[in-house]
């Protein structure tokens, strides 16, 4: 057996030990996966790399922390609750456009932090009483939920697992929206219809009207919106003249935080940023493992071991490679998935267009988030709605997530062909 391979089962060894037997927080079991992997190839315990390993997504940890924060601030100052509500004023007369911008409010928050979690825990929270008020089934609307936090965590201008893949071959995160929006937004529309129409075709507006919260847009205006826009609109110009403009992204969502503090309710903005930051510390703490996880394989040769095994592999066990194994791996962490596998996977892959299949392949990754046992898309929805065993949720989201394993391989498979329209 050669030593890489033993390196590679000792880490992952030590990885699962870690999260299922003794409990411990993922970022923390790839922290000793990383220590593991370094002292059996017998390089000690190399701090400068482990060090360098934490830095290695510092970007992408800006971008989830500042996001976060913008998040918390729209949320405290009514905004969410006021784009809610307008929403279903104007639209309940036509259920399935209601259900589709329903779905884009719980795939948003998710879009700007890379979190599936702060979209099923905040827009999730919001418009979970509408759905069931609707008429639609509380596990019914824990999957749409669930669907729509993993959707939006894939769905630009964030998505954390293309960053992690991308990063794993110095590929800057360049070039990815209109991909990523044919991944998601024709899912997104196909999920909520499939599990909600029927519910929804004959709903009372009345009873929900009197229980829609509409003092925030009546107080403020339109003025309560402003943070978005200009959040949407730096994006926007920074794409299109990056010479004028060009903020990046953590300087963007700390400036649409700072105008979001006099366009709605008084908030105190200490306060609400510890509570941001201490809601995204899983994620950044995974990503803090992850970047350990990945310069320890670079270090031993892990890495281009995988890459020199997932290259040998026939297309047809390629292909099957990534449908099982990425989703299955994700079970830890669908960040964890995207470095471990993602990245060999799109270097196996290198006849194909880069980007659209870094971002085909980080949409099968998502799908981690509704993996047992850790399945956090899946077991927060279920919370948010009320439902106590959160296997049927997961139940619910298995023919979808079928699909997305269907059309993430088949972007990748036309990626080529897909390319010469887009760019």
């Amino acid at each position: 057996m050669q030593l890489q391979l033993i390196i590679f089962i000792s880490m992952v060894g030590i990885f699962i030990a870690g999260c299922f037997l003794l409990k411990l927080p993922v970022s923390v079991s790839m922290v000793a996966a990383a220590v593991t992997g370094a002292l059996v190839s017998g390089n000690g315990i190399p701090i400068r790399h482990l060090v360098e390993g934490t830095f290695g997504y510092l970007d992408t940890i800006l971008v989830i922390a500042t996001a976060m924060i913008f998040m918390k601030v729209i949320q405290e100052s009514g905004a969410l609750d006021a784009l809610s509500s307008i929403i279903i004023q104007k639209f309940h007369r036509k259920p399935a456009l209601l259900l589709i911008l329903l779905m884009l409010i719980v795939m948003f928050p998710g879009m700007i932090t890379g979190s599936s979690s702060a979209s099923v825990l905040t827009a999730g929270g919001l418009v979970a009483p509408i759905f069931i008020m609707m008429g639609i089934p509380a596990v019914d609307a824990a999957a749409i939920i669930a669907l729509g936090g993993l959707l939006g965590m894939i769905a630009p201008p964030v998505n954390v697992p293309a960053m992690i893949i991308g990063g794993g071959i110095d590929m800057p995160y360049v070039g990815f929206e209109i991909p990523l929006i044919l991944l998601t937004v024709p899912l997104a529309i196909l999920f909520v219809l499939m599990l909600g129409l029927k519910h929804v075709k004959n709903f009372n507006y009345e009873d929900l009207k009197s229980k829609l919260d509409t003092t925030d847009i009546e107080k403020y205006g339109f003025k309560i919106y402003i943070p978005i826009i200009v959040v949407l609109l730096l994006m926007i110009l920074g794409k299109v003249i990056p010479d004028i403009i060009s903020f990046g992204m953590p300087v963007t969502f700390l400036i649409g935080s700072f105008i979001g503090l006099f366009t709605g309710r008084k908030m105190n903005f200490i306060k609400i940023s510890k509570e941001a930051i201490n809601t995204a510390l899983p994620v950044l703490g995974i990503l803090m493992g992850v970047g350990m996880f990945i310069q320890i394989m670079t270090l031993t040769g892990v890495r281009g071991f995988i890459v020199v095994n997932s290259l040998s592999l026939p297309p047809a066990l390629l292909y099957l490679g990534i449908a099982v194994t990425i989703p299955l791996f994700g079970a830890v962490s669908s960040f964890g998935a995207s470095s471990v596998l993602g990245v060999p996977f799109l270097l196996a892959l290198l006849d194909k267009n880069q980007i659209i299949t870094a971002a085909g392949l980080s949409l099968i990754a998502s799908l981690g988030d509704l993996m047992p046992p850790t399945a956090l898309a899946g077991i927060f929805a279920a919370q948010v709605v009320g439902v106590d065993n959160y296997f049927l949720v997961l139940k619910k989201c298995i023919i979808p997530s079928l699909i997305i394993i269907a059309y993430g391989l088949l972007i990748i498979l036309f990626s080529n062909q897909l390319a010469s329209f887009i760019f």
